[in-house]
């Protein structure tokens, strides 16, 4: 049950180690997502629930500078002035329209003004992680280039959130990405579910150099054998819950989340339209209107129509420790591994990350990227839902502060007001995606890039079976 240890020779390792690259292929992607767009596009809202994206520009510049020229580098603020204004906390999204904001020409030149000195500070600081790896008294944001990893990591999740927000907006495509290759030969004859043992195993981490505060510390958790569907739920499996009054029977669905669908209408996943009132599905993505695709994961749908989709099956939705197990335990070894299939990657053929494809790939892809289970694409595609909520593991420390994740915490004594989702979307970046990384999110949001798959409890006899 020993946690993995990085390897300093290992190909993964590298790229952690490798803080310009990650920062750099952050930066690439930011401006390829707001070139795009004509500077009052980039200044309105497209939906409440998103930032204009001339916002996010320059709250990532802002944090940079924040945690790497002046935390890590030591150096004077730049524009000390922007603090407050693109501080997540102070000002809601919905309110962020109405505040003088940088235009996007400025934008872009502060986050150039801040990446070169960034980048001097990472020179500076390079040498000497390599040579006080082993020493405890470093500053624990420099240690094997945490600081550099956080930001790089913090740029990528806007740049999701930033895609989410191309996805609400209405107007002309303007991204464009090949559609993911073909499911594989055996995709259509992979078992339905797999077994996953029994016993204990570790879960969270207290070695991932870049792991963030709510990944650790690493703990034992004790799980019963579980059945888990060996793929997320497709397209065709949510159509057919709708087809049989799943959106209309209360039975399947969390108090709140029924009082949630009657509410709000919700009929079926958002972005969904049918051609008159038996004919085809229809979704829009990125302003391109297609058939729904019934191979694919399903995805936009919240965790009450997941919970409830579950329920309707006679399964349920795993929770959040099930989803660790299987996604990173090999009970072969008895070890914990960054990824399903091991410690190396991700490569392009082990999940779908990185926006390469502005879609999931069909359920059953990525075999390459298979847990010792059999279950297929426990990291990429689409984020799943998991049955949890949003708490601190056991031992768990704010670091390096406490709005990234102890904020959302529930208060003792109160419900939480997230649920977790695992496992990385088409949208994810490889730096913030590995088995044991936590996302979170109101369980009446759509607009992410999430879907879920399903799991049941194991009798003790199933525990020898196949």
């Amino acid at each position: 049950m020993s946690e993995y240890t990085l390897p300093r020779d290992r190909a993964h390792d590298a790229d952690i180690l490798a803080p310009q690259a990650v920062l750099d292929a952050a930066r690439r992607r930011t401006l390829a997502l707001t070139d795009c767009l004509d500077d009052d596009e980039l200044m309105a809202q497209h939906s409440p629930l998103m930032s204009p994206l001339g916002w996010d520009l320059a709250h990532i510049g802002n944090q940079e500078e924040i945690w790497l020229v002046r935390r890590a580098g030591g150096r004077p603020a730049l524009r000390p002035d922007l603090d407050d204004l693109y501080d997540a906390f102070r000002h809601p999204r919905a309110d962020r329209p109405a505040l003088p904001l940088l235009r996007p020409d400025r934008a872009r030149r502060y986050l150039g003004e801040v990446r070169e000195q960034a980048l001097e500070v990472l020179d500076a600081t390079s040498g000497h992680d390599a040579d006080h790896d082993a020493d405890q008294d470093q500053d624990p944001l420099l240690r094997r280039g945490f600081v550099f990893g956080m930001i790089a990591q913090h740029e990528q999740q806007h740049d999701e959130t930033m895609l989410a927000t191309h996805q609400l907006r209405s107007g002309p495509p303007v991204l464009d990405a090949p559609p993911p290759p073909p499911a594989p030969s055996d995709a259509a004859s992979l078992p339905a579910e797999v077994l996953v043992p029994g016993g204990p195993f570790t879960m969270g981490t207290s070695t991932d150099p870049w792991a963030l505060d709510n990944e650790r510390p690493a703990h034992t958790v004790e799980l019963p054998p579980f059945w888990l569907d060996t793929v997320p739920v497709t397209n065709a499996a949510y159509q057919y819950f709708i087809e049989e009054g799943g959106y209309h029977d209360a039975r399947w669905w969390h108090p709140e989340g029924w009082e949630h669908r009657r509410r709000e209408g919700l009929e079926a996943p958002r972005f969904w339209r049918r051609d008159g009132a038996s004919g085809p599905w229809y979704r829009r993505r990125f302003g391109h209107v297609e058939p729904v695709p019934p191979e694919q994961p399903v995805l936009h749908v919240c965790w009450y129509e997941a919970d409830a989709y579950a329920r309707w099956a006679g399964r349920r939705l795993p929770t959040e420790a099930e989803w660790e197990k299987a996604a990173r335990h090999d009970p072969a070894t008895g070890r914990g591994t960054r990824y399903p299939w091991g410690d190396v990657g991700p490569e392009p053929g082990q999940a779908g990350l990185g926006q390469r494809h502005l879609q999931p790939a069909p359920a059953g892809s990525y075999p390459a990227g298979a847990a010792p289970s059999g279950a297929r694409q426990l990291l990429g595609d689409v984020w799943e839902w998991t049955a949890s909520d949003f708490t601190p593991y056991p031992g768990f420390a704010a670091f390096p502060y406490r709005e990234y994740s102890e904020v959302f915490f529930p208060a003792p004594g109160a419900a939480s007001a997230y649920k977790v989702l695992r496992g990385g979307s088409f949208a994810t970046d490889p730096v913030a995606c590995r088995s044991t990384f936590r996302n979170w999110d109101h369980p009446v949001r759509r607009q992410i890039f999430a879907g879920f798959r399903t799991c049941r409890d194991a009798a003790p006899a199933d525990e020898g079976r196949p």
